[in-house]
């Protein structure tokens, strides 16, 4: 049993800054199974997406778990050949009758791509929020032209972007951009789908705290002020990333950590919006 709990996991404005990410998360038992752990041991923050294809059985995580729906901060995300206006709503009213709940607390639009257009996607975010079938409002995968004309368009306020965020693609000029606004960042794939295991600078700091290269990882991305939502499916890593929460860095582990010269993305479909962009570093 970990020495954490939920109440020692920082918030940013009611959102627990480490999650659970269900990403490729695909056998409906073991992911049920994994939410209910992760939420079992703490965790109050579950993400998943209509692409996916796992919402019922997050949901089904969520149900067996010991703890208060309004406990849990629950996030999905419509997919792009669904975000027409009328898309929007009939995607995001199947997504909650699949994940058997009345609202999430977060939505976001997976990609600024295919049937996304700003002037009819992010009304209809807008309407399910008035609606009460969403607390917050967010983008996925959203460069800084994007949040800009996003921005232009709504009234209501962008809660979070999430995006690939790693010590190997550390984001330096998305992240200035959004300490400059009142967005939160969220970071998918914040292990570099593995990667973090076996970089000499990260092993080299874990060993020099008993830790793992993803726990050193997930601490460097809480001292950046970034939401994480690593995926896991074995208890033994739900509770790895949870061990997180007793990482301090110092000022120069951080630093080591900053100076990795890298811009190496692991998520690069066809349609992403950065292809015709120089690296992000």
């Amino acid at each position: 049993m970990s020495k954490f709990t939920s109440d020692d996991v920082p918030r940013a404005n009611g959102m627990p800054r480490l999650g659970l990410g269900t990403w490729e998360n695909t056998d409906p038992d073991a992911c049920a199974n994994a939410v209910e752990t992760a939420l079992e041991m703490g965790y109050r923050h579950i993400d998943t997406a209509q692409a996916y294809g796992n919402e019922e059985d997050v949901g089904r995580g969520i149900a067996n778990a010991d703890v208060e729906r309004e406990d849990v901060f629950l996030a999905t995300k419509v997919w792009i050949d669904h975000a027409d206006h009328d898309g929007v709503i009939k995607s995001t009213e199947e997504s909650l009758d699949k994940l058997g709940v009345d609202s999430v607390d977060l939505l976001y639009i997976h990609w600024p791509g295919r049937t996304y257009d700003p002037e009819e996607t992010l009304p209809a975010l807008e309407e399910l929020k008035a609606d009460g079938k969403i607390e917050h409002i967010g983008v996925s995968n959203f460069e800084r032209r994007h949040l800009e004309e996003a921005q232009e368009v709504m009234d209501e306020p962008i809660f979070a972007n999430q995006v690939e965020l790693h010590p190997f693609l550390q984001q330096r000029q998305l992240r200035s951009f959004m300490a400059e606004t009142d967005i939160e960042l969220v970071a998918y794939s914040p292990l570099a789908r593995g990667d973090v295991f076996g970089d000499d600078v990260l092993g080299d700091i874990a060993e020099a705290h008993d830790a793992s290269e993803a726990q050193v990882a997930l601490a460097w991305l809480r001292e950046k002020g970034v939401t994480a939502i690593p995926k896991a499916t074995s208890e033994d890593h739900i509770a790895d990333n949870w061990d997180s929460l007793g990482v301090d860095l110092t000022d120069d582990e951080i630093r080591r950590i900053d100076a990795i010269d890298a811009a190496e993305r692991r998520v690069d479909p066809g349609f992403a919006p950065w292809n015709d962009l120089p690296d992000d570093r």
